[in-house]
């Protein structure tokens, strides 16, 4: 009997219509799902410890073996809400962004966007927990997640890092994507995308399970956040992982 691969994911809202056929049981024979933040993802999958995760597209790169195994994934084709950096001041009078500790692709994505399109260098500074609370004057901070679609309504400025990557290049922003770093049969990959196709169908039973009443979930899960991996989204990580090395 052979062992069940081990696959790993956020617990964000963003998350759960791809995983929601999973947690309700489909694929529980062959495999078995555990969340964690996106930052250590793809530590799992680097050091062997899962197959499959769902990866910040800024680590695929350092995966052994990586290759993209679905159809779906986290992404946007415009304005994300979720991904964004809050401030009480204009972007070219900020001096300081704190970093979500959370998320490697969206901090990249932050770096990219000074340099290219804000070109503004403010002093950029690693998140600790708690680090929300500190946005004031002309210190300001990414946060990432349900967190940010929290935070909307609380500071007076909100640069959307994937509505600014659609303005700089025209093309949508993929922040994660599930990678395998194995080989994995046909059978497997068409039940795992199915599952994932399935809990897409179940939009309206998701957001009664989660409730969210600081940002409407159907909005977010139909306006903000596209889940299908197309090649204009193949086009957009190629072109983010090539601008990475010139950041790094």
């Amino acid at each position: 009997m052979h062992s069940k691969i081990r696959v790993v994911a956020v617990s964000y809202l963003n998350t759960k219509p791809m995983t929601y056929a999973f947690e309700q049981g489909a694929m529980t024979d062959r495999m078995q799902l555990e969340f964690k933040y996106p930052s250590l993802l793809a530590d799992e999958l680097i050091s062997g410890r899962a197959n499959i995760g769902l990866v910040p597209v800024a680590m695929i790169p350092s995966i052994p073996n990586a290759r993209v195994l679905s159809d779906y994934c986290i992404a946007t084709e415009g304005e994300v809400a979720s991904v964004c950096i809050f401030s009480e001041v204009p972007m070219n009078e900020i001096e300081e962004i704190v970093l979500d500790y959370q998320s490697r692709s969206s901090v990249a994505l932050t770096k990219i966007l000074l340099q290219h399109h804000w070109k503004h260098h403010p002093q950029l500074s690693a998140a600790q927990p708690g680090y929300e609370d500190e946005v004031g004057g002309n210190k300001a901070a990414l946060i990432i997640g349900d967190r940010a679609l929290m935070y909307r309504s609380r500071y007076k400025y909100i640069y959307d890092l994937g509505l600014t990557w659609k303005e700089m290049t025209g093309l949508p922003f993929v922040f994660a994507a599930w990678v395998a770093n194995i080989d994995l049969d046909e059978y497997f990959i068409t039940a795992f995308n199915q599952s994932i196709k399935d809990s897409l169908i179940d939009l309206e039973a998701i957001i009664k399970l989660h409730p969210f009443p600081q940002y409407d979930l159907n909005t977010y899960y139909k306006k903000n956040i596209s889940y299908v991996l197309n090649e204009d989204k193949r086009r957009a990580i190629a072109l983010f992982l090539k601008l990475i090395k010139e950041i790094i």
